[in-house]
């Protein structure tokens, strides 16, 4: 049997996610993919793997596994995990051998990964391994991991070499405001709730999931209605029903939608809604179009750069202008990104 992960406690909505779905919107197919794209990119970087490979997306409650096989190098980002009963902190590598039990402890955020050196030998649905439960395909048979499920590895026993670490705490930058476009529809809010909309402080429903955040908090004044003929959405919408409840659409969201769309979350600040757990605040600060594609190249550089910043545990300095990680490797960040 080749090597695998056996899920003993698949934890709670526990996916596999890559860099999503692309080019199928047009057919009804959202993109999918994780939800902390940023995340997953770090986790697969300590292993050296491609940014945008398929690893395990946690939510709230994380899984136990055992290694079926020789060996696996993993590590995790939003999550510290505990092999046996030794401890591996978030964002650094470890390896596991024959046997060993993995129990994966999210730090508190909504969503963590957990990456594997390889990857997993699952087959691509579209081009991509990322579940879309809503679809049925997917990751592992289109759902959710459960119990028993295993999970084949690509690679037969991870080799033997330095563990790798990052330099820097992947940050949840909880109080930070996340910046918005204002748009498409936001004519069909009055003034008054646009102000609203940009000044209140909002909270994050318990009714939130891959598909989208529910927001509590003040309601939304309609000027033209609270319907509009259906059209496209995109991973950050927010849409507005006759609640006058925002609602923020997220990877797996439809591809469509008949509720006016007050603004839209850009995309550098997307993954930093989507660690935010339930229960958590969230305020709004717009931006124009043009400051939002800067800030989108700013942070792809600074992604590359915290990848390029990787060490190994244990060794001397990697002397000024020598990368650890190939350059495509750090070129890849923008790509995974977009």
């Amino acid at each position: 049997m080749n090597a695998a992960l056996k899920v003993l406690s698949p934890g709670l909505r526990t996916t596999i996610q890559d860099g999503g779905r692309r080019g199928y919107r047009r057919f009804g197919v959202p993109v999918s993919g994780a939800l902390d794209r940023d995340g997953l990119a770090l986790a697969n970087a300590l292993v050296g793997n491609d940014p945008a490979t398929a690893g395990i997306e946690v939510l709230v409650l994380g899984p136990t596994l055992e290694l079926l096989g020789e060996g696996a190098r993993i590590a995790a980002v939003g999550a510290h995990l505990v092999i046996g009963e030794r401890p591996l902190p978030a964002g650094q590598s470890g390896r596991l051998v024959r046997g060993s039990r993995l129990l994966v402890k999210p730090d508190g955020g909504l969503v963590s990964y957990l990456a594997v050196e390889g990857g997993f030998d699952l087959p691509p649905v579209l081009g991509s391994l990322s579940t879309y439960a809503q679809g049925g395909f997917g990751g592992l048979d289109g759902r959710a991991l459960a119990e028993g499920d295993l999970l084949p590895l690509r690679g037969e026993n991870a080799p033997e070499r330095p563990e790798m670490r990052l330099a820097a705490e992947h940050e949840t930058h909880a109080g930070q405001p996340i910046r918005v476009v204002l748009g498409p529809q936001d004519d069909y809010f009055s003034e008054a709730a646009i102000d609203t909309f940009l000044s209140a402080t909002y909270r994050i429903s318990p009714q939130a999931d891959r598909m989208g955040f529910r927001l509590d908090g003040p309601k939304l004044e309609h000027s033209k209605g609270s319907n509009i003929v259906s059209d496209g959405t995109v991973e950050g919408s927010v849409q507005v029903p006759g609640s006058g409840l925002p609602i923020v659409l997220l990877a797996d969201a439809q591809t469509t939608g008949g509720y006016p769309k007050i603004a839209t979350v850009i995309s550098a600040d997307v993954p930093l809604l989507a660690r935010r757990p339930p229960g958590s605040t969230v305020r709004f600060a717009a931006v124009s179009q043009q400051h939002a594609e800067a800030i989108r190249r700013e942070h792809a550089a600074s992604l590359a750069a915290a990848i390029a910043a990787i060490r190994p545990l244990t060794a001397a300095p990697v002397p000024a202008g020598e990368a650890l990680y190939s350059a495509n490797l750090v070129s890849g960040v923008a790509s995974a990104l977009d």
